[in-house]
């Protein structure tokens, strides 16, 4: 009898274990999204952050980490990494993210380039910069110069993740894109944020649009003023979009406003895709480049008091 209670036992654990292993956790799609494990996500939470006291027109920022590409040859290792590989990228893009054959700093710019070339299964080459563990940050405003790509099947984009993914999966932890771009409408700059309430895959993100001139052959600065309770977006100093959750919702929970943790930034041209691809792909375009004049991060004394006696 022991021994048949003992088989019992261990299939019991064995059905637990399986279920656990399933898919529940895998993530959403994502314009942009990075598959990465995930912590348990919390279910019910009221960000501590949300009816923060502060004068938002007289803040006090200050340069806290920048990258102003100064120099020759390969994005400088201490600010910048990779995220590789082709399998799609949660989009169904068509490049390959390779680890710094596609990028360079050079006359005082810094050049991501997408080719048309084979790269194992995939029919097109590129890079995506990652300053996750060399520049993370909670609250600040982050400004990148920049000048696009163009063309059908270009999808350029200036963006922020979650480094710890503390409410779990995306969209749950939430995304920030600076600044999105495709080929096929030349010239319009999207913006948007992605939580687990409000997100593009049920109709429900928050996005703000703007058309201006030239952007693949003048720089423009692309821009958010990421606060407490409300993160704005800008292009050359102005304002276009602001996202407050309690615009929508009255109490706002991690659901609406995962904006409380570190983010780290991201750069990168996607190739095709479900956004970038929508109207196909211009294969006489090829190469095509992003160049960046500098990226700046600057943080205001206030807030980061505020930051310091909630967490006390």
């Amino acid at each position: 009898m022991k021994i048949i209670k003992a088989l019992g036992i261990i299939v019991v654990l064995s059905l637990v274990l399986a279920g656990c292993s399933g898919k529940k956790n895998e993530p959403e799609e994502s314009p942009s999204v990075i598959i990465t494990p995930e912590p348990f996500a919390k279910t019910s939470y009221e960000p501590k952050a949300i009816g923060f006291e502060y004068d938002e027109n007289n803040l006090n920022y200050q340069l806290v980490w920048s990258d102003e590409f100064d120099y020759e040859g390969p994005p400088d290792e201490t600010k910048w990494g990779y995220d590789t590989g082709g399998h799609g990228w949660g989009n169904n893009e068509l490049q390959y993210y390779t680890e710094g054959d596609n990028v360079r700093v050079t006359d005082g710019k810094l050049i991501i380039e997408a080719r048309k070339e084979k790269y194992g299964e995939m029919d097109y080459t590129s890079t995506r910069l990652i300053s996750k563990g060399k520049g993370d940050w909670l609250y600040g405003k982050i400004e990148v110069s920049a000048k696009l790509p163009r063309g059908r099947g270009t999808w350029p984009a200036i963006w922020m993740l979650p480094t710890d993914w503390e409410y779990g999966n995306w969209p749950n932890s939430g995304e920030i894109d600076i600044m999105e771009h495709v080929g096929y409408d030349m010239n319009r700059i999207v913006g948007s944020v992605h939580t687990k309430s409000y997100y593009h895959s049920i109709g429900t993100q928050k996005s703000g649009s703007k058309v201006i001139e030239k952007v693949d052959e003048q720089f423009h600065v692309y821009a958010v003023e990421w606060l407490p309770d409300q993160i704005k977006f800008f292009i050359d100093g102005e304002m276009y979009f602001k996202f407050r959750p309690t615009d929508f919702v009255a109490t706002p929970t991690f659901k609406e406003w995962p904006f409380d943790k570190r983010f780290h930034l991201l750069m990168n041209i996607a190739v095709g895709g479900n956004w970038g691809g929508q109207r196909g792909i211009d294969d006489t375009i090829w190469p095509q480049t992003m160049e960046i004049d500098y990226v700046r991060v600057y943080q205001a004394e206030e807030i980061n008091k505020l930051v310091q006696s909630n967490t006390k």
